[in-house]
């Protein structure tokens, strides 16, 4: 089969969708392998690494998009709906929920999108989506602690605190993924945290892990209320898979915080569970409003694309060999596989997106 690595356009998105590593097991396999040419660059890759590992390195978007397997990292941006062609394989991130246009074009493209986010194991986690949480709970965090400092308009808090002064308070919604790794790092420098959750086997698995180094709390309307006000950073962490996230902070709530302190949604790339919050870039992470700092990249590993790359990879890499192994037939073979499939013979067909457009169901 013949697959296509595209470089990723999308605001300072570093990573790439197949690292050469990755390229020579395809090879391998005797699979073509077309990768735009410095596709690789920003995640440490050159393309003479890829031509090594047995690639064709190709000088434009459309050289890399023309082929029957598409493998990428973020959804395609409107520069790159041209390129979307009947009976191609789209295996990439696609978040489509908080997307009506991209979804649409997907739709009428009759291309098969095949989602990372929403391929599923039979015990409900999500394996391609778990690298990229683990990375952004930890990032959520750094960042997080970064744009309190008061040279980036934070309140100056430093969440290790010090003797004789209190370490910040962090509030995490969510005890998934993600905000069980945005505890671990706001426990490793010293911080109060609490994380909110409305499952209560998680908060119980949470407690094995953590014991009282954080406070545990069961999530709902009048907790958030009672907590979020005195968050110095407030982490969402929410993920209802393939659906847009829910609303837990409003505006009224975000005005009881003080000013100078910090919202980074996780969510975000699902439509952020922060009323106030909406995507920004790498390049403009943040913006100010009711006073609080927020923090909204949807691609947050992608700061990080020599570990992301290489950490995706590691997780999507059988299911890509999958792909170019048995063409469309491995979604019939394969039901986790099949699990991924948002968009199919022009029709939206996962759960989670049909609920967020229901008019395209």
């Amino acid at each position: 089969m013949e697959i296509g690595v595209p470089k990723e356009i999308k605001d300072q998105e570093y990573r790439v969708g197949l690292s050469p590593s990755s390229v020579r097991s395809l090879c391998e396999h005797h699979h073509q392998v077309f990768v735009e040419s410095k596709a690789g660059k920003g995640a440490g890759f050159s393309d003479q690494d890829y031509e090594q590992a047995g690639a064709t390195v190709v000088t434009s978007s459309e050289q890399a998009w023309n082929r029957e397997l598409v493998v990428k990292v973020k959804e395609p941006l409107p520069e790159e709906y041209s390129y979307l062609q009947k009976g191609q394989l789209l295996f990439t991130y696609l978040h489509l929920a908080a997307d009506r246009t991209l979804t649409d074009t997907l739709i009428n493209s009759g291309i098969t999108a095949i989602a990372y986010e929403t391929v599923e194991l039979p015990n409900g986690k999500l394996p391609l989506l778990n690298p990229m949480s683990i990375i952004a709970g930890r990032l959520s965090l750094q960042f997080g602690a970064h744009h309190l400092e008061r040279q980036q308009g934070g309140r100056g808090v430093l969440l290790g605190g010090f003797p004789g002064v209190r370490s910040g308070r962090v509030v995490i919604l969510g005890g998934g993924v993600v905000g069980t790794e945005a505890a671990r790092m706001a426990v490793g420098i010293g911080a109060q945290v609490k994380v909110l959750d409305v499952n209560v086997e998680r908060l119980a698995e949470l407690e094995n892990l953590f014991g009282s180094r954080v406070e545990l709390l069961y999530s709902n309307s009048s907790q958030i209320e009672a907590v979020a006000p005195d968050a110095d950073l407030l982490i969402g962490a929410v993920l209802s898979p393939g659906k847009r996230a829910p609303k837990l902070v409003t505006r009224e709530l975000v005005q009881q915080m003080r000013a100078g302190s910090v919202i980074v949604d996780v969510a975000v790339d699902q439509g952020g569970c922060v009323e106030t919050l909406k995507a920004t870039s790498h390049t403009h992470p943040t913006y100010l409003e009711e006073g609080i700092i927020h923090f909204g990249v949807p691609n947050m590993p992608g700061a990080v694309p020599w570990t992301a790359t290489q950490a995706l990879n590691n997780s999507t890499l059988p299911y890509v060999l999958q792909l170019a192994n048995q063409g469309i037939a491995a979604l019939e073979k394969n039901p986790i596989l099949a699990k991924g499939v948002n968009v199919r013979n022009q029709k939206l067909v996962h759960p989670g997106v049909q609920e967020a457009f229901p008019d395209l169901s």
